[in-house]
C-alpha cells in the first residue's frame, strides 16, 4: 500500500489516480475531508504538523508520498518526524517533493530547512527519490477569481520568465519513483519544456478562453502579501527571490522529466486546455 500525502491537491490528484490505474492499493491523506477520492482509494485525514496522526494511515504501507503543508516550512516544524515515524511502522520507500531552490538558492531559509530534511531522508536506511520542481503551472490557479469576474490577472515581474513545471508531470515522475527501483536515490530536478513570463501565461489563459485579459503588474510588496496568506513569510521571500531574478541554472530546461518518463515535459499551454474551465 500507498500513502500519499497532500492527496488533494494540484499534485496529489493525479498521483493518486495514477497510483490507482497502476493497480496500487493507495491511502490518500490531507488535513481535511476529501469531497472525491478515486474508487477503491482510501482516505484518512491527518495533519502532518502532529505526525502521530500520520498512525492509522502507515499501518500496512510499504511507501510514502511525502509533500509538506505550508505550515512545515515555517520555523521551527520538526518535518524529520514524519520520516523518523514512517520508518519506524515499516514504511521502504519514501519519495520527497523538495524545491529545485534546495540547489539554487541553498542559503535561503526555506531552502536551508528543506536540505536538512534531504540529508534526513538520504541517512534514513530507507529507499528514497527526491523531486526538486520549479515553479508550479497550477499557481496561475491564484488568478481564476479576478479572471472569471474582472478578466484581469495581477502578478509581479510580469516579463520575467521560468520555466514553469506542470504537477501532472510531477505526479508521473513521482509514480514513477515511487513503483520503480530504477529511480531509487536519484535527485530529479523537474521543469515545463519552455521559458514564459506571467504576461505570457496571462496571454495563454486569454487564447484559451476566446477573450482578452488584461495584466497589472503587483509590486513585490504586494505579492509577499497576498502570498503570506497561505504560506510562512521566509517561503515567501524565497519564492519572489527566484521569480524576480532567475539565475542560469533556474532558466535551464530539465532534461529529467524525459529521462524518467520518456517524453518531454507538458507546456504550460496543456495544462490551461485541462484547466480551462476554472477561469471561466
Amino acid at each position: 500500500m500507498i500513502v500519499v500525502t497532500g492527496a488533494t491537491g494540484n499534485v496529489g490528484r493525479p498521483l493518486t489516480q495514477a497510483l490507482t490505474t497502476a493497480g496500487e492499493q493507495v491511502t490518500a491523506v490531507s488535513r481535511h475531508a476529501a469531497a472525491t477520492v478515486p474508487d477503491g482509494v482510501r482516505h484518512i485525514p491527518a495533519d502532518l504538523t502532529e505526525p502521530q496522526t500520520l498512525l492509522p494511515a502507515l499501518d500496512g504501507a510499504k511507501a510514502l508520498f511525502l509533500l509538506l503543508s505550508g505550515d512545515l516550512h515555517a520555523p521551527g516544524a520538526r518535518p524529520a518526524d514524519i520520516i523518523d515515524l514512517a520508518a519506524a511502522r515499516g514504511v521502504r520507500r519514501v519519495v520527497l517533493l523538495s524545491s529545485q531552490g534546495v540547489a539554487t538558492r541553498p542559503l535561503g531559509p526555506s531552502r536551508i530547512a528543506m536540505r536538512a530534511l534531504e540529508n534526513t531522508l538520504g541517512r534514513s536506511g530507507l529507499d528514497w527519490a527526491v523531486l526538486r520542481p520549479g515553479g508550479f503551472a497550477s499557481n496561475a490557479f491564484a488568478w481564476a477569481e479576478s479572471v472569471r469576474t474582472q478578466r484581469t490577472v495581477a502578478a509581479p515581474f510580469g516579463d520575467v520568465g521560468v520555466p514553469v513545471v506542470d504537477p501532472a508531470d510531477i505526479a508521473e515522475v513521482a509514480a514513477a519513483c515511487l513503483l520503480d527501483d530504477r529511480h531509487t536515490g536519484g535527485t530529479f530536478e523537474l521543469t515545463g519544456p519552455e521559458v514564459i513570463t506571467p504576461r505570457q501565461q496571462s496571454q495563454t489563459i486569454a487564447a484559451a478562453l476566446g477573450s482578452p485579459i488584461r495584466f497589472h503588474e503587483l509590486t513585490r510588496a504586494e505579492a509577499k502579501s497576498a502570498m503570506t496568506r497561505s504560506v510562512p513569510p521566509e517561503l515567501a521571500d524565497d519564492t519572489l527571490d527566484i521569480i524576480s531574478a532567475p539565475t542560469p541554472p533556474e532558466l535551464r530546461i530539465s532534461p529529467d522529466v524525459k529521462r524518467v518518463l520518456g517524453r518531454p515535459p507538458h507546456p504550460f499551454a496543456d495544462w490551461v486546455a485541462r484547466n480551462v474551465a476554472a477561469f471561466r
